[in-house]
């Protein structure tokens, strides 16, 4: 009885299974890799998230009004707050990145 495992032609069937299995590997890792492709997907999350900040922004700003027509919110955030405090974050950023800019010279 012969050894299956030595059988040329199981040997030849297993390396061209093997072969295509790795050209379609090969195939998908360049379609993932792809600079194109990297930038959609890039793109396509930075929109998603995007949305999720516009969202936001907009229930801050957007009061929920009741039959009455008074602000339902608890503890309502006043726009001004948040206008100061976004002011506040670019004094910072903008103070740590002349100083960064300073201590290069």
């Amino acid at each position: 009885m012969a050894d299956r495992s030595r059988d040329p032609e199981a040997l030849e069937r297993q390396i061209e299974r093997a072969r295509l299995e790795l050209a379609q590997t090969i195939d998908e890792l360049a379609e993932r890799v792809n600079p194109r492709n990297v930038a959609q997907r890039g793109a396509e999350r930075l929109k998603d998230e995007a949305g999720q900040v516009a969202k936001a922004v907009g229930a801050i700003f957007t009061p929920a009004e009741g039959k009455d027509g008074e602000d339902d919110r608890p503890g309502g955030i006043d726009p001004r707050m948040v206008a100061a405090g976004v002011g506040a974050a670019v004094a910072v950023t903008a103070l740590v990145l002349w100083r960064r800019r300073r201590r290069r010279r």
